[in-house]
């Protein structure tokens, strides 16, 4: 997607003929004294992450908040209880060093461990990990020391001073995922914890890429370290969950391509839990356009009337009335478990135009709606970007919720329509309409009966028409993340199809491209029309990512189907792991979505 200067993520240029020709033809910061000795003493334990071509980049707030609770009180939430310890008369540099096969860089996981004055006699497993947990979380509050004086420094340029900021507030919100995830390891909530380490090697990773390249090398090495750190203890994470206590087996983290598919149960996604927006529900406040009869003139009022930190199954029902809210709307991670619930899709409308060709503006901030708060749920709403294609970077929503559910809404942009930057989240009879990288982020998403529309855009009747419906930005394959679409539809709007018949050698639309070196993409059971290319994916540059990603598909159907010519990097999921992809089993959603 072409991205102006001082982005907070890559600068990802719309898709060109050339790249379309490459598929086609086969085989597609001076600092303050206090910090640089901060990062000196820290130095030891940077390390050199093979880094992707294109950072991302993140705004996040300053208040942390609870986790939204499973909507069955007592039931465990896929909760793996840690077996007793084998005994073992091994030393605890022996066990930490078995414990870090199961990552990509043993050598240098080992010593931060080893040399923490936190190492415990005769460790179990478990205990290795949550010093791993711990390890990384001292190095995150110590960033966080030494960010703020840099962000007090730095009034003056404001190249720097975007990213210090942004960088201070992720190791907030980095700081609470591991606390959290502290909390739930001794009792075995696995599923749990891989999904808030997830999040936080993408927040690791998004204060890196913003520091990458306005900043000095000591400085960014330091960064880097954090990467590495919170990856370590997320790959250990991934192995305690296959293998538990047989700390023998722990191996580091392969992907689909490679046959090192995970082992789950359950039914696959044509059998899988249906669930999504709960009924029953009755309005807490309501907006409508003007205020008159209604509690609050605009959606962002009432998100601020909403109570802090609700808990278990308790939600704040915002009924928006028909209308269009030309605003900007931010939910803060302290407002948990709130509802937009409209009167259908263009009916109530939240439109917005931000977009990176404005002065200081990155993708992250340029969403009409932003929510942060865990829980967050939508039914019968459009949220709009109409900064127009020649803008750019434009995103309409954007989410970093984990268990969220969005349900018969409309999403309508450009370039970066939706932005699932991180954790699960679950869109269902969704409209999803875009021309460049619409559909974008790091999350583990699910987006089941969905219509995805590709759009006309400026320029389209230039030769230089050529669309990726999905960018996923996996870093690592320890992550379980994803972009999984089931039973949807892939097609154009009425005036896109009419200006692809008119110039059907102009117009070429894939499945998806590789923001990031682990993307990971699948389409199941999806109508997919004729406007989808044959060769199906298409390259990010080169052959970046092409031996690390993962593309499947399986059980799809329609002229854009046909499998005979996707490209060789491609795959063809096979029948008996479906299942790895189904709601239960890929976003843990039959513990929390609603049932129908």
């Amino acid at each position: 997607m072409g991205r102006a200067p001082l982005c907070f993520h890559p600068q990802r240029a719309p898709p060109s003929t050339l790249q379309f020709l490459f598929v086609t033809m086969g085989n597609y910061l001076s600092s303050l004294s206090m910090f640089s000795l901060f990062i000196f003493l820290s130095l030891s334990s940077a390390a050199h992450l093979h880094q992707p071509r294109h950072p991302q980049r993140l705004h996040q707030p300053r208040h942390p908040q609870r986790l939204y609770q499973p909507r069955h009180p007592g039931r465990p939430h896929h909760q793996r209880r840690p077996s007793p310890a084998q005994p073992s008369d091994i030393s605890a540099k022996q066990a930490i060093s078995l414990a870090c096969k199961a990552t990509r860089n043993p050598e240098k996981c080992e010593a931060p461990l080893v040399n923490s004055n936190n190492v415990p006699p005769n460790p179990t497993p478990i205990q290795i990990i949550e010093l791993a947990v711990r390890v990384a979380s001292e190095k995150v509050k110590a960033a966080e020391l030494m960010l703020q004086p840099i962000v007090d420094s730095y009034a003056g340029d404001p190249i720097r001073l975007i990213a210090a900021k942004n960088c201070l507030e992720i190791h907030r919100l980095t700081e609470y995922r591991l606390s959290r995830t502290a909390e739930v390891l001794p009792r075995g909530d696995i599923k749990n914890a891989r999904a808030w380490m997830s999040a936080v090697v993408t927040y690791a990773y998004d204060c890196w890429s913003a520091w990458k390249n306005v900043s000095d090398s000591q400085t960014v090495a330091f960064l880097e370290s954090l990467i590495e750190l919170t990856t370590n203890a997320l790959s250990m994470i991934v192995s305690y969950d296959r293998f538990g206590n047989e700390i023998g087996k722990w191996k580091p983290p392969g992907t689909e391509r490679v046959g090192d598919w995970e082992v789950v149960g359950g039914p696959g996604p044509g059998l899988g839990y249906k669930g999504g927006f709960p009924s029953g529900l009755k309005p807490d406040v309501t907006v409508c356009k003007g205020g008159s009869g209604c509690n609050f003139g605009t959606v962002q009022e009432a998100v601020n009337a909403a109570p802090n930190n609700l808990e278990g199954v308790r939600r704040f029902v915002i009924r928006i009335k028909e209308g269009v809210f030309e605003e900007t709307v931010r939910v803060p991670m302290e407002k948990r478990n709130v509802v937009f619930w409209g009167e259908g899709m263009g009916k109530t409308v939240i439109t917005g135009s931000l977009n990176v060709g404005q002065p200081g503006m990155n993708t992250y901030n340029t969403a009409t709606v932003g929510v942060l708060g865990d829980g967050f749920m939508a039914r019968g709403l459009t949220i709009k970007n109409t900064a127009g294609s020649a803008a750019q970077q434009a995103v309409a929503f954007r989410s970093d919720s984990d268990l969220s559910v969005i349900e018969n809404c409309e999403f309508i942009g450009n370039q970066d329509t939706i932005y699932s930057h991180s954790l699960r989240q679950f869109y269902k009879s969704c409209r999803i309409q875009g021309n460049v990288d619409f559909i974008m982020g790091n999350s583990a998403a699910i987006f089941q009966d969905c219509l995805i529309l590709i759009s006309s855009r400026t320029g389209d009747n230039n030769a230089n028409a050529v669309t990726a419906v999905a960018a996923h930005g996996r870093i690592d394959p320890a992550l379980s993340t994803g972009f999984v679409f089931q039973n949807c539809v892939v097609t154009g709007t009425d005036e896109y199809n009419a200006l692809r018949q008119s110039k059907p050698n102009v117009h070429q639309n894939f499945l998806g491209r590789p923001w990031k070196e682990f993307s990971r993409t699948v389409f199941i059971n999806c109508k997919l029309e004729a406007l989808i290319t044959p060769e199906g994916w298409m390259p990010w540059s080169g052959d970046f990512a092409l031996k690390t990603l993962y593309y499947g598909e399986f059980g799809n159907s329609g002229p854009g189907a046909d499998l005979s010519k996707r490209v060789p990097w491609s795959s063809q999921i096979p029948a008996d792991r479906i299942n790895m992809y189904s709601v239960q089993n890929f976003i843990q959603g039959d513990k929390w979505i609603p049932s129908s």
